[in-house]
């Protein structure tokens, strides 16, 4: 590889690197929700993967049932980590799609 190639490649990689730091901080300010038992339970996660906050509507849910109110925490919890990954994957995932073009081998 000639050295104007390998400059342009570290010019596109430490682009890219700002562009993913960008994003990384972009998705802690974002957020999804996902709701278990007809949205007796919701809980809100950052795209940077933190639970946020989970709301219980009293209306809905039984007191008594502790381990049905457990079972939908869990439930709306996994939803939104699910739903948190795929929003950093979108986010993320046109960043490095880029590095194929960079030449390097197994990226």
């Amino acid at each position: 590889m000639g050295r104007r190639n390998m400059q342009k490649m570290m010019q596109q990689v430490q682009k890219m690197q700002a562009e993913m730091q960008k994003a990384q901080e972009e998705l802690k300010n974002e957020t999804v929700t996902a709701s278990a038992g007809g949205g007796a339970v919701k809980a809100t996660m950052t795209g940077g993967m933190e639970l946020v906050s989970i709301e219980i509507d009293p209306d809905v849910v039984d007191p008594e049932d502790v381990e049905m109110l457990q079972d939908m925490i869990l439930a709306a919890v996994n939803e939104a980590l699910n739903s948190a990954q795929e929003l950093a994957q979108q986010k993320l995932g046109g960043i490095t799609g880029g590095l194929g073009d960079l030449g390097i081998p197994g990226l």
